[in-house]
């Protein structure tokens, strides 16, 4: 026994890096409870969306949402047990907040699930190939850091908007765009569960609770469990518009079982998409996935590991081609497994936090996540209203990073406040992305500053040039 310690000791250098395997575990343990909200997450904004043929993952006919809760865990578990054996690193791996919904929103409105899971491949085996070539340098230093913090507000507002709509806070009006509640008024008992929520989850994060967003989740659905015997609300429809969102909360006939998240590889296609839409408009798709993968999980392992102490003087981390490869290979495996990327989560920290420095802890959160895979049935219980309050946190807790950007230098302000709005304002994220690239371009243009303007950054704002222009130039050449 001793000697198997010794050796998981030396693997993952538990004692040279002032740690214990108790800690380790303890650490993975946070790490998991802290993210496991993803499981529950990534199905409801996944699996109950529509390819442009009307379509859903898994069967087709119908939302799977327990099928999709088990690949989620599945490639979850999977990527972050290859993080901690090749990364040996505290870093936990799942299906990106943000990237679901623009694979869902943006790219599946325009063609198949395979088509656009293939698109997430695809993006997977390119940031793979930059890895292994060094090209990730350049593309870093190619877009100001400013600009991809903007990218990532950007999207937690984004997502806060997918959350306060799920929940039906927020809804469409007749007189205006949007108004809060039904007509104006908050009059319905699955929005009170809403609100609740999220007031309960925010003073938990506030307090810094450990796994507070979980927490929420559930202490939700056992609210809207307790509503729905009371008061007997129903599900959502024309007629009742006060009825719960997506899933009534009632106990399924089989809230236990296995769903095979292995049915889910079984079809994606890299360049369907390519087919099926403008070469510019997939090539877009697959740009914007990558940019907001790759510079994400940047951010992530440089902030995460400078925590743990992995960080040197020199500002290097210990085997950061593997950790950035596996991270890639992530992106890959969520496509394949249509569940969207996988990346490297910031909840980590939160493992950290415990003690954690080694990937034994990742080990710890990977097993957790393959034991989930036989929990999934349970979040076809779990309703909007109880779910998206996540949602609005996870926003928040995104758009934290604002701080970094200078409003006073209106050379990065202005590109970084558009890329930011136009996210949720127009739903989508590469517009906001575009965007905001094109007015730092021509912001340095017109102050006479083009040469600060990295190469690379001129190719990708003149495709985002062509890419607006698409819709015109059709009407200009009576293009269909």
């Amino acid at each position: 026994m001793s000697d198997t310690r010794s050796a998981i000791d030396r693997y993952f250098s538990i004692s040279a890096r002032g740690s214990t395997i108790a800690r380790e575990i303890r650490g993975g343990l946070a790490t998991f409870f802290t993210m496991a909200y993803i499981v529950v997450l990534n199905p409801l904004i996944i699996a109950n969306g529509q390819d442009v043929e009307g379509q859903y993952i898994g069967d087709g006919s119908a939302p799977n949402v327990a099928l999709v809760a088990a690949g989620t865990a599945f490639v979850a578990g999977v990527m972050t047990i290859l993080m901690g054996v090749v990364g040996r690193v505290p870093f936990a791996m799942a299906a990106g907040l943000g990237l679901n919904a623009f694979v869902t929103f943006n790219i599946a409105s325009v063609m198949t699930w395979e088509e656009a899971m293939g698109l997430v491949f695809l993006e997977g085996v390119i940031i793979a190939l930059l890895v292994l070539t060094g090209l990730r340098t350049a593309i870093f230093h190619a877009i100001p850091a400013q600009l991809k913090t903007a990218i990532s507000v950007g999207i937690g507002l984004f997502i806060a908007l997918i959350g306060f709509v799920d929940a039906g806070f927020v809804r469409r009006a007749e007189g205006t765009p949007l108004e809060m509640g039904i007509a104006g008024s908050l009059t319905s008992w699955p929005i009170l569960v809403f609100v609740v929520g999220l007031l309960a989850t925010a003073a938990m994060v506030a307090r810094r609770v450990k796994g507070a967003i979980l927490i929420g989740i559930v202490g939700s659905t056992v609210l809207a469990f307790v509503v729905e015997a009371i008061a007997q609300v129903g599900s959502a429809s024309p007629e009742n518009p006060g009825g719960f969102q997506l899933n009534r909360p009632v106990v399924p006939s089989e809230p236990f079982g296995f769903h095979n998240p292995l049915t889910l590889f079984t079809e994606f296609d890299p360049f369907g998409g390519f087919v099926r839409v403008d070469l510019l408009l997939a090539g877009l798709f697959v740009f914007t996935l990558l940019i907001t993968d790759f510079f994400d999980t940047m951010g992530t392992v440089v902030g995460v590991g400078r925590q743990a102490g992995l960080v040197g003087e020199d500002g290097a981390l210990p085997r950061t081609k593997q950790i950035l490869l596996v991270d890639s290979i992530g992106a890959a495996a969520g496509g394949a497994g249509s569940v969207s990327s996988n990346t490297t989560y910031i909840e980590s920290a939160a493992g950290v936090g415990e003690g954690a420095r080694t990937g034994l802890a990742s080990v710890v959160t990977g097993l957790l996540f393959l034991v989930a895979i036989f929990f999934a049935p349970l979040v076809t219980m779990v309703p909007y209203e109880a779910a998206a309050p996540a949602l609005v946190v996870v926003g928040f807790l995104m758009m934290t990073s604002i701080r970094d950007i200078d409003w006073n230098d209106y050379e990065i302000s202005i590109p970084a406040f558009l890329a930011v709005v136009i996210m949720p304002f127009t739903y989508s994220i590469s517009n906001g992305i575009g965007v905001g690239f094109i007015m730092y371009v021509l912001i340095k243009i017109v102050k006479g500053k083009a040469r600060e303007i990295h190469p690379l950054l001129w190719g990708v704002t003149a495709l985002f040039v062509l890419y607006f222009a698409i819709g015109p130039i059709k009407i200009l050449f009576g293009l269909s």
